[in-house]
């Protein structure tokens, strides 16, 4: 029986409930919903806060609502740039599907309209909502009110089809990063640039139509929509097809052989392996480029722009500088691994000499960011007390806590398929959010009771003992991995199966 679109609709959306309550990780992941749900309140009590807030800030030479509009790309970027960690492409959902009798245009169809009214694109409104309220609803009512909220809508689902055109591409090459980003530079000089914003004028004149529901104003975002509609479409179609069909040509490629590494016996093999696995395998060589990639962006903007002189500024970027690397690679440690996993542990303790391995190795890569920060140091932006002091912490103390997934990782990720992936562990999201925020607050913690001189130094101290100890903690880790180890391999082979 040919079912109708509605049909369609309706079937996929209930076949989704069941694939996550029938997920292996389901029960596992209560706990960690429960808490993306508490960051979720979180972060949505900040932006109330800053929507009540901020129009009492932006009093001047003009209206509240006109100055945001002037900048909505602003907001536009922010919320482009932040779906990268919480929105999937709706290809990444088909691949289950292509066994049933549905038209493969049909169902991706379904997913990009569903991707353009979920309620995710709603989340800037915690922002939006009580900012119209304080700036526009004294002058222009309730009808003003809402139409300027309608035209906001229509601009973040626009973005919201911007992001996944940007994230299929980015997906099948990892260059296409530099897309959003030229787009997003364009914009930005083309405002601050000339004597005169003309781009803003113009920004204020059109969205202060949605005011007055100008029917020719809410043009401008609907055919933004339906042209990256359709762009996704034709893209991931052809895309998903190439991927499920294995289509795609494959280039021989000189394998390197690593040889300086034979010196340093199994500990060498599985550097190589390490190596290896960053630079042949799609899915992590991703992951790797877009943490060095936002390494050197952090170096360059906080070495050769005066934007964020600020000491607060300084001391968050060089922070993250060191840690963002680790932080993309490091939280789902064994994820992996889990694809070979019945290999590893075939042998006397392999998995510690693994982790030996993985800890040894984002080691040396924190020699880059330190390296490219060396510009900061002489200018004296930076002094070498902090980056020292932060490259310790991040190498000491913040590692240790991500290696602690390890024992706790028991789901698959896919080494090379990438559009048609699809995970649901929340905990290393959680995981993610956790070491993203609380190292500010430490260092803060630090040079607020210590001052900034003996806050780096005890800091350096605290990240040395971490390193000289690293034996020891990932020794507990192993015995902790293997007191678990049926139950992460079952959670793997489990995982490995719906992949």
């Amino acid at each position: 029986m040919k079912l109708s679109f509605r049909e369609t609709y309706k079937t996929l959306r209930q076949l989704d409930k069941l694939q996550e309550k029938r997920h292996p990780m389901f029960e596992k992941n209560k706990f960690a919903k429960f808490l993306i749900y508490f960051m979720f309140i979180y972060y949505a009590a900040l932006m109330i806060f800053m929507g009540v807030v901020l129009p009492e800030g932006l009093d001047g030479s003009m209206a509240n609502f006109h100055v945001l509009d002037s900048g909505f790309f602003y907001v536009l970027f922010l919320d482009f740039w932040a779906r990268f960690l919480l929105q999937q492409t709706p290809a990444q959902q088909v691949k289950p599907l292509t066994v049933l009798p549905l038209k493969r245009k049909k169902v991706l169809d379904v997913y990009l309209i569903r991707a353009g009214l979920t309620w995710g694109n709603l989340f800037m409104f915690f922002f939006l909502v009580p900012f119209a309220f304080m700036s526009i609803f004294y002058y222009y009512g309730w009808t003003g009110t809402l139409g300027w909220l309608f035209g906001w809508w229509l601009l973040l689902v626009a973005d919201s089809y911007w992001y996944l055109f940007c994230r299929a591409l980015i997906i099948k090459n990892m260059a296409w990063v530099i897309l959003p980003i030229v787009v997003n530079v364009a914009i930005i000089l083309a405002t601050i640039l000339p004597e005169k914003n003309v781009l803003g004028d113009f920004f204020i004149d059109w969205m202060e139509q949605f005011i007055f529901w100008n029917p020719l104003a809410y043009l401008i975002p609907i055919a933004f929509i339906l042209i990256f509609y359709f762009a996704n479409r034709k893209l991931q179609a052809g895309m998903i097809y190439n991927e499920v069909a294995k289509t795609e040509e494959k280039e021989m490629k000189h394998a390197s052989e690593f040889k300086a590494l034979n010196r340093f016996g199994i500990m060498g093999e599985y550097l190589k392996l390490e190596i290896r696995m960053r630079t042949r395998n799609k899915n992590v060589r991703m992951s790797f480029l877009l943490g060095i990639g936002l390494i050197i962006l952090f170096s360059i903007t906080v070495s050769f722009s005066d934007v964020y002189d600020g000491a607060f500024m300084q001391n968050f970027i060089c922070l993250y500088n060191y840690l963002v690397l680790g932080v993309m690679t490091l939280q789902s440690i064994m994820s992996y691994e889990g694809n070979y996993i019945d290999g590893l542990m075939s042998r006397h303790e392999s998995i510690y000499d693994l982790l030996r391995a993985k800890y040894i190795f984002n080691l040396v890569m924190l020699i880059l960011p330190f390296t490219l920060m060396i510009p900061t140091i002489v200018s004296g932006k930076i002094s070498l007390l902090m980056n020292l002091g932060y490259m310790f912490m991040v190498a000491g103390l913040i590692f240790p806590g991500l290696f602690q997934m390890a024992v706790y990782n028991s789901d698959t990720l896919p080494l090379n398929t990438k559009m048609t992936s699809k995970t649901n562990n929340w905990v290393q999201q959680v995981i993610s959010l956790v070491v993203l925020f609380a190292p500010i607050l430490l260092t803060q913690l630090c040079e607020v009771l210590l001052g900034d001189v003996w806050g780096y130094v005890v800091l350096i101290v605290l990240g040395t003992i971490g390193i000289a100890t690293h034996p020891i903690w990932l020794r507990n880790i192993y015995k902790r991995f293997m007191a678990r180890r049926h139950q992460n391999m079952e959670g793997f082979r489990a995982s490995r199966a719906t992949n």
